[in-house]
């Protein structure tokens, strides 16, 4: 099942059937022989003899229930929320599920509207913003209940009446999207593809396979600029940092940093990171923000690291391999990286002064790794222990246990 747009050397045209197009094949391209290596297959084989009890993992409970694969997976709070192919969001009590009670008690359904499935979702402390493959941007209002279980109600679909009538009679405010159509630019014209928030959640950011960026307002969900033709084909990933820098990572292969200055009005290019043999599909920013990991279908994980001397600039440090499918998920929790595959593994990393280590490998799903989230464990005073929540085409959902010493 395919889920990520890749690049296709055919596909970087600029026509109007590029966005009628389905989503490309995210099968494995060849890895990237320029880029050296981080970590050492030998000398982690050889950690591990030496501290055979240094890493600790296990697969706490698998959570089913979802009818089709899952596609996306947010943390909030005490809940974990996972939306799939077939429409639909649930809700898991963490508390719960870290109890090792019965899963199901944690569970609350919203059967979605819409016409495709749920690609992403970002969670504010009240509010849920859900990405969607039928163009749509949806936003939900979260109420606590006693029983710790959550109720939703629909605040909006993005873009709102309100943004799309106010644009509709402004010649200036519609772009073309096919030779006998146009649209106004608040409109994605293609599956929404990642969400992000900034910092202080009053921006969300949204990117596409209609190679647009889209930045709303997350108080009245005003649509307060686009960034049109950002990349040369569909966009994948997403991030931004604190200090305002936004990552956007595409099937063009290419990764691409904007920022909006003091006093501007629309974000500009600030660099491009070209490295990847093949389409990016997923992005994450270490935990201080100095870091930026990049996941992609050559099977590896680029690490590029913010250059000192100039704003904005990042520089190519190397590669994490060990993955033998298309990289297609990453999160970072504290000083370690954890990233999904197509070959159905989900590998932890750390790294101390630029030496990665493979500190595990997780196996279990039957199916491709579709998305990951991880966090501290709340029972572990030491903040040892880490939590790694898991999406598979399988349609299963796994939580697991990774012990690890804090550096």
């Amino acid at each position: 099942m395919e889920h990520h747009r890749s690049y296709n050397a055919s596909s970087s045209s600029s026509s109007s059937h590029h966005l009628q197009t389905g989503p490309r094949s995210v099968s494995s391209q060849r890895s990237i022989a320029s880029v050296p290596s981080l970590n050492s297959q030998s000398r982690h084989q050889q950690e591990n003899k030496d501290h055979p009890s240094t890493t600790y993992h296990r697969c706490l409970t698998t959570l089913k229930g979802h009818t089709s694969y899952t596609s996306c997976l947010a943390l909030s709070g005490n809940f974990l929320y996972t939306g799939s192919s077939d429409r639909e969001i649930r809700s898991w009590n963490r508390t719960v599920l870290r109890s090792e009670l019965d899963p199901e008690n944690s569970i609350s359904n919203i059967a979605l509207s819409g016409k495709g499935a749920v690609k992403f979702i970002v969670a504010q402390s009240d509010k849920l913003f859900s990405a969607h493959q039928d163009h749509k941007i949806r936003a939900w209002k979260i109420s606590n209940h006693e029983s710790d279980q959550q109720e939703y109600t629909h605040l909006a679909t993005l873009p709102t009446l309100t943004d799309r009538a106010s644009k509709i009679l402004i010649p200036k405010n519609h772009v073309q999207i096919r030779r006998h159509k146009k649209c106004t630019w608040v409109h994605h014209v293609d599956t929404v593809s990642a969400l992000a928030l900034s910092k202080d959640e009053t921006l969300l950011y949204s990117v596409s396979w209609d190679r647009t960026v889209k930045i709303w307002r997350t108080k009245d969900f005003t649509c307060l600029e686009s960034v049109s033709n950002a990349h040369d084909d569909a966009i994948n990933a997403v991030a931004v940092s604190r200090d305002g820098y936004l990552y956007t990572g595409s099937a063009d292969k290419r990764i691409k940093v904007w920022k909006k200055g003091e006093g501007e009005k629309k974000h500009s290019l600030v660099d491009t990171l070209e490295k990847h043999n093949s389409g990016v599909n997923a992005l994450a920013l270490s935990s201080d923000e100095g870091v930026l990991y990049s996941g992609a279908s050559d099977r590896s994980i680029l690490v590029w690291e913010k250059d000192e001397e100039e704003d904005g600039k990042m520089a190519l440090v190397g590669a994490l391999r060990g993955h033998t499918m298309s990289i297609l998920c990453l999160a970072v929790v504290r000083d370690l990286v954890c990233s999904g595959s197509a070959d159905r593994t989900i590998r932890i990393w750390r790294g101390v002064e630029k030496e990665y280590s493979c500190l595990a490998v997780l196996e279990g799903h039957r199916g491709a790794v579709k998305c990951i989230a991880a966090a501290i464990d709340p029972c572990d005073s030491s903040e040892a222990s880490i939590l790694v929540y898991s999406g598979s085409l399988d349609c299963d959902i796994k939580m697991w246990q990774i012990v690890v010493p804090v550096s």
